[in-house]
């Protein structure tokens, strides 16, 4: 059988890391990785996680499976750092699933149980693996408006207007904050008309929530989402723990269930069991206990907090810098809206010409369209990246 096989195409992003590993060339720049690095270029081990693994390993005991949908302290410490008290409890159902990209696979699983051969809305432009994980489960997808390649920010109006026009059949993908790839977020003004929208016309919101912190803050970038749960009747979250606490390798996130009553979600949580069941049986140990244990533990969350928000800090400082330098260098272009941006990813809305030359001629990495990780540019890299960028905006 493997011979008949067609070679697949690389992933446009591990594809591009694979690429840049193998260039030779010294002054190389990686923008196009979906990881937070320090200013030394470092991934880093949070000290939280660091101190809850040293506790756990102390204590540990076992190694038997865990219960298909997870343990229930890590369950309550996900709807506690997502919902803070703001739902009714018997309306929301967690499972522990591998990464944010596990949550979105059981999502798209679950909802086709419901609605065989629906139609999944996405934003345009959308992270690449979106349109690739609801087609696997048997959805078709559409897109709607979203980003305004003149403004560079959320086209409010035209993403309204396509949204007003779904019914209950329809399912919408939306990104509760630090949009990937163009990091324009809804306002809260325009998330409660999103809600409005949703609840008259009915149809399921499946909300994409993997950068917690890294906006505004912790409580502030769950704002629009309570401001969506609070107005509709069923919703389906996929959160991760790979930025906010570095846990990438450990694949740790979440699909929760938001129903309309106690019985409507615990039939929703039954079918999702299943799911999880076939798709990956039993969820992985480490990662969840030490979420568990930083969230259920006032020090450790304490400090946790603080790291997420020095992390965030970084972040809004390259950001600001990246913009500083622009201006300097090309004082005839508005910068506004890329200083406006939020989250780990800005978006330059370059033709592919520019990404290709500035990958040939400059050994500068990035998506395309100009995608670039703020949080992976270093200080040392700066002015040679600005230099660069103003050479082809």
């Amino acid at each position: 059988m493997f011979k008949d096989f067609a070679l697949a195409p690389a992933d446009p992003i591990l594809g591009l890391t694979a690429a840049y590993r193998a260039d030779p060339r010294a002054e190389k720049v990686n923008l196009g990785v979906g990881v937070f690095m320090d200013e030394t270029g470092t991934t880093p081990v949070l000290r939280a996680v660091k101190d809850a693994e040293s506790a756990l390993l102390a204590a540990e005991t076992s190694k038997s499976y865990l219960p298909i949908a997870g343990t229930d302290g890590f369950r309550a410490a996900v709807a506690r750092l997502l919902f803070a008290g703001a739902l009714p409890a018997e309306r929301t159902a967690v499972l522990q699933a591998p990464g944010g990209t596990g949550a979105l696979a059981a999502a798209a699983h679950l909802v086709v149980r419901a609605r065989p051969g629906g139609r999944v809305w996405i934003p345009d432009p959308t992270w690449g693996n979106h349109k690739a994980i609801f087609p696997a489960a048997g959805l078709s997808t559409a897109a709607y408006p979203y980003f305004s390649r003149t403004t560079r920010g959320v086209d409010f109006d035209a993403c309204a207007a396509t949204l007003s026009t779904l019914g209950p059949d329809a399912v919408v993908l939306l990104h509760a904050c630090c949009h990937n790839p163009t990091g324009a977020d809804f306002t809260l003004p325009q998330w409660e008309e999103v809600a409005r929208i949703a609840a008259e016309r009915g149809w399921l919101p499946v909300v994409d929530f993997a950068y917690q912190g890294f906006g505004e803050g912790l409580a502030e970038d769950r704002a629009g989402l309570l401001a969506l749960l609070t107005r509709v009747p069923e919703a389906i979250v996929c959160s991760s723990f790979s930025k906010n606490m570095g846990l990438y390798a450990e694949r740790t996130g979440a699909i929760t269930l938001v129903g309309e009553d106690a019985g409507a979600t615990a039939r929703a949580e039954s079918q999702a069991k299943q799911v999880a069941r076939t798709l990956w049986s039993n969820p992985p140990k480490h990662g969840a206990a030490v979420a568990e244990a930083i969230l259920s533990d006032d020090a450790r969350r304490t400090a946790w907090e603080g790291e997420v928000a020095a992390m965030c800090g970084r972040i809004r400082g390259m950001r600001a810098a990246l913009v500083e330098g622009l201006r300097t260098r090309r004082g005839d272009v508005d910068f506004a809206a890329l200083a406006a941006q939020k989250g780990m990813f800005s978006y330059l809305a370059l033709p592919d010409g520019a990404v290709a030359r500035l990958r040939e001629e400059k050994a500068i990495y990035m998506v395309a369209g100009g995608r670039i990780n703020v949080a992976g540019l270093l200080p040392r890299q700066l002015d040679y990246v600005c230099d660069s960028l103003a050479e082809v905006l």
